[in-house]
């Protein structure tokens, strides 16, 4: 063996043990690392309008994008989690007390229905009303306890939430400011052909820019649509309930209606039917347009992904990561179609693309 051989092998070596090392390191706060970096994507835009205007200030320039994106994102996120825990934590009361019984609205949907549909469920054990009574009961004692349980936590864990916070601000403050001599060098250092190179980091940010603004505005859209109609209908909670109604639609075509079809059905079980009409029509022809729309322009037309892979790297990156998995999931999907196609082009891309 040369000795050129073996310095490059040692050097190889010491180079993936170090990085394996950082990022051993940063893992602790990666959730603050990963939004930094998402942040930084997102706001390059913007970032650049106003470097153009207070050149050559670069500092100036970061600091007023982070500003920017201080109020344009980061409060409106602080007093949307207040407003959520303060109805998590009224709910959880009135599940714990007694006064929002689960297991007898249940109860109520059951006595409503046709005998037919009765002798159905009770073929899979599904009329038990004294179980499933209580296992919705328990269920539901349970998810608003553990809502209002990380309410209480975030709160006991004040210095570690800033921590991480103060983090994300720091690091979010120097990747507009450095972001684009660090991807030039990180660029630099990758060894493919700059064609490569080019095309997976287009695709990369594209992903990421794509992914983010199209699922948050979708969220956003449908969680407020329906926390709208649940405060116009006298429902109990009505940001708690979009919150989730947010959160689900992050799952393509199912999300939202998770939340108000139960509800709408337990209106008509119950007699108002008016108001379970109303919300059916709505949650189909308001809500469910809102995803049929936007999803497919804000999220699938830039990514060039079908919607049965975003749909399952969705999940599986939701699965996996948590709530930043729905960045994740979408993003190393797209990367694995883009490093395949790389390896293997399409006959037409191959002409187009002597490379």
């Amino acid at each position: 063996m040369s000795s050129n051989t073996l310095q490059d092998k040692t050097f190889l070596l010491l180079l993936v043990l170090v990085t394996v090392a950082f990022g051993a390191i940063l893992w602790e706060f990666h959730g603050a690392v990963f939004w930094g970096m998402v942040l930084a994507i997102l706001f390059a835009p913007l970032h650049r309008k106003v470097l153009r205007r207070v050149r050559p200030r670069v500092n100036l320039a970061a600091l007023i994008t982070l500003g920017l994106c201080l109020v344009v994102v980061i409060l409106p996120l602080v007093f949307l989690t207040l407003s959520l825990v303060q109805e998590a934590t009224a709910i959880y009361e009135r599940t714990r007390t007694g006064q929002l019984n689960f297991g007898l609205y249940f109860q109520q949907v059951i006595a409503a229905l046709p005998q037919w549909a009765v002798n159905l469920l009770d073929r899979f054990d599904l009329t038990s009303i004294a179980q499933i009574q209580a296992k919705l009961s328990s269920v539901a004692v349970q998810a608003s306890q553990f809502v209002a349980t990380q309410a209480v936590n975030i709160g006991q864990n004040t210095l570690e939430f800033l921590v991480g916070f103060g983090i994300m601000l720091y690091l979010l403050f120097f990747l507009l400011r450095d972001g684009a001599v660090l991807a030039a060098r990180i660029g630099r250092a990758i060894p493919l052909e700059e064609g490569h190179k080019r095309q997976l980091v287009s695709k990369f940010t594209t992903v990421i820019r794509a992914t983010v603004k199209g699922n948050i505005v979708v969220a956003a859209s449908q969680g407020a649509l329906g926390g709208l109609i649940f405060w116009i209908l006298g429902i109990q909670g009505p940001v708690l309930w979009g919150v989730l109604m947010a959160f689900l639609s992050l799952l393509p075509a199912v999300g939202a209606g998770l939340i108000w079809l139960p509800v709408a059905i337990y209106f008509l079980a119950t007699g108002a039917l008016w108001q379970g009409v109303v919300l059916i029509a709505y949650g189909i022809f308001v809500i469910g347009l809102v995803d049929n729309i936007l999803r497919p322009i804000l999220v699938g037309k830039d990514t060039k992904m079908p919607d049965y892979v975003v749909l399952i790297s969705t999940l599986g990156g939701l699965g996996l990561f948590g709530l930043t998995g729905f960045v994740i999931g979408p993003v190393i999907a797209a990367l694995f179609m883009a490093t395949w196609d790389l390896f293997s082009p399409e006959p037409d891309q191959i002409h187009r693309d002597p490379s």
